[in-house]
């Protein structure tokens, strides 16, 4: 599953933080007195970040894993080509994130260094992962970041609603290809519908979303005043000014755009999912493909339930009642889950932290 959320955009963004994130980026200054007091606060509250986040996953995991000196007999044998290899596969995850945002940001007009791209994703998604509400702050981030390398808010803000919306129509085609795979496995598979009238609903709702978009966008700017009402009017006023240019902009791409933000979306989930796959062949998993692919895509659900930041606990709980469900023993399954949340998830947080702190340099040095 995941983590790579702009959201948006991060990796798991949906394209409703977009809106929340332009109302986030118009109430933040770009003080410049006390910056080393800052920098240290900003360090101290990264290494809080990480201390909360290793204590929840060790709370939500507690009793529900085997041994530690078990699990690290299974790590210590595993396969380390494999294991490379799904290292390789979430950084290339990552960058076709990266590249997605690249494009995007191109096509509506602003070039974005891929070193600095990078940076963002990573900084991006450390902080989806790690803070509560951590994916509205994050695109509120990476809007603030787009605007610093020459991005008005109104294109930052279009980057990160179609990033969201290509994500969820890159899940729904993994889905779908999904789906395709087990009918043609077995036929009878076409009896359980339900899952497969979530992925149509899934596919409608965003090619309505975008058609109503592109149309909407040959309309005038509606006039108004934004001086009157009271400060919560106002503030909804502004909000709702900002996302509907935001939406403007993205609307306005063309087709090609659309659909080279939606094949980078694909790509992001499936080298994820081919993260695990390898994690799992590395550990010699007696779990078939078609069963680890139903247990990613069945977690991605889960996960969307906001109980932790970055899903920590849920999403290891639930993959580990998975793997084991589908024949994998505690041990194998539990090391499995280790390796891939540190490759996906827990590494990603010291790293994106240094990234931010590189992002303080001036975009244009």
């Amino acid at each position: 599953m995941s983590d790579h959320q702009p959201a948006p955009p991060t990796r798991s963004g949906g394209p409703h933080s977009g809106t929340a994130a332009v109302a986030a980026v118009a109430d933040h200054g770009d003080g410049s007195a006390a910056v080393g007091t800052t920098r240290r606060r900003r360090l101290a509250r990264l290494i809080v970040l990480a201390a909360a986040v290793a204590g929840l996953a060790v709370i939500g995991l507690r009793g529900r894993l085997p041994a530690p000196r078990d699990v690290l007999d299974a790590l210590t044998g595993a396969g380390y080509g494999w294991i490379l290899l799904a290292a390789l596969l979430q950084a290339a995850s990552i960058g076709a994130f990266a590249h997605q945002q690249r494009r995007l940001l191109h096509s509506l007009g602003v070039h974005l260094r891929r070193g600095r791209a990078f940076a963002i994703i990573l900084a991006g998604t450390a902080l989806s992962i790690s803070l509560p509400a951590g994916p509205a702050l994050s695109t509120a981030f990476t809007i603030r970041q787009y605007e610093r390398a020459g991005a008005t808010r109104e294109v930052a803000a279009a980057s990160a609603i179609v990033s969201g919306l290509a994500s969820i129509g890159g899940l729904a085609l993994l889905y779908v290809g999904g789906g395709v795979a087990i009918v043609a496995g077995s036929p009878t598979a076409l009896l359980n519908w339900r899952p497969l009238a979530v992925v149509v609903g899934l596919a409608a709702l965003t090619a309505a979303v975008v058609l109503a978009g592109r149309r909407y966008s040959r309309r005038p700017p509606a006039g108004g005043s934004g001086r009157s009402g009271g400060r919560a009017r106002r503030y909804m006023r502004t909000v709702l000014t900002s996302a509907r240019k935001g939406w403007r902009a993205g609307a306005g791409l063309r087709t090609v755009d659309w659909a080279a933000a939606l094949a980078y979306a694909t790509v992001k989930w499936l080298a994820d999912l081919l993260c695990l796959i390898a994690v799992a062949r590395g550990l010699d998993l007696p779990v078939g493909v078609a069963a680890l692919a139903g247990i990613y895509l069945s977690v991605q659900i889960v996960r969307q339930v906001p109980l932790t930041p970055g899903g920590v606990g849920v999403v290891e709980t639930a993959l580990v009642a998975g793997l084991t469900a589908a024949g994998a023993t505690g041990i194998g399954a539990a090391a499995a889950v280790l390796l891939y949340r540190l490759l996906s998830c827990w590494l990603i947080i010291p790293v994106g932290g240094l990234a931010a702190l590189m992002l303080r340099r001036d975009p244009r040095a």
